[in-house]
């Protein structure tokens, strides 16, 4: 019983021990707990060997001077930080921390990158088109805010060059649909994917297969007058189009059937 009771004892001890390992916090040294620049140069110095620690640091400067020019310098390394772990989780952490700088100071010259940041942090999870697209269309939502409220920011110009590229995932993505619907004869709404697309993206690169695909919707379900200025503008706008030469055929096609006007 005595052995036992040792034991246990010795057990008790080694896990108060480890306890009290895992709950000691850091210790900042008065020196630099003073000072914002030394708090956070400390962060600094630790971001790459101890991330956990340097984001202590980064804290306990925005705590102690929340006023302070380095109080927004930590805000950011902490976004950063959780952005540059990549996962899902960590960017949904550095997208609120981003926010949270911006509602912070939002008259910052930092405040464009981090709204860019934002929408980095939905666009690097957007899955390929043909899979879930909500990611793209948070991402494409959060750069129009970087254009409209910093349209003469760096971040602007980068922002935008995402916004085209979100709009011509979400476009395939809405092809793609289309053209399902037309080779299952659903006729009705592969014409109101179409036209969402011509309305939606103008930009979209794949737009001589749009116009094909639109007029030939029509074409099938016999609405041949509806057709016809869809055909053409295929034919006029993209004549070296591998459709142009299907367009041309089919525009021969409505002309042979279409009754002459009467005198």
């Amino acid at each position: 019983m005595k052995k036992v009771a040792c034991v246990v004892f010795i057990a008790l001890l080694c896990g108060i021990s480890l306890w009290n390992c895992k709950a000691k916090e850091v210790v900042i040294d008065p020196a630099v707990a003073s000072s914002d620049e030394a708090l956070f140069k400390a962060g600094q110095s630790y971001i790459k060997k101890d991330p956990e620690k340097a984001l202590l640091y980064f804290r306990q400067v925005i705590d102690s001077f929340p006023k302070s020019f380095y109080a927004q310098r930590a805000k950011l390394a902490i976004a950063d930080s959780y952005f540059q772990k990549k996962d899902e989780g960590s960017m949904i952490l550095a997208a609120s921390e981003y926010r949270e700088f911006i509602a912070l100071y939002p008259y910052s010259p930092s405040a464009s990158y981090a709204q860019y940041q934002i929408g980095m942090a939905s666009f690097k999870n957007a899955l390929k088109p043909g899979r879930d697209q909500t990611k793209t269309t948070q991402a494409l939502a959060e750069f129009k805010k970087v254009v409209t409220n910093y349209p003469l920011s760096e971040e602007a110009k980068l922002a935008q060059e995402k916004i085209n590229e979100c709009e011509e995932r979400l476009a395939t993505q809405e092809f793609l649909i289309a053209v399902f619907y037309y080779k299952s004869y659903a006729l009705k709404a592969s014409t109101s994917r179409l036209s969402e697309i011509l309305t939606n993206y103008p930009t979209f690169s794949r737009m001589d297969e749009v116009y094909f695909y639109l007029a030939d919707s029509y074409y099938k379900w016999r609405k041949t007058a509806e057709s016809v200025p869809y055909f053409t503008k295929l034919v006029s706008d993209y004549p070296t189009s591998i459709y142009a030469k299907k367009a041309q055929e089919r525009l021969r096609e409505i002309e042979k059937t279409t009754p002459e006007p009467k005198e």
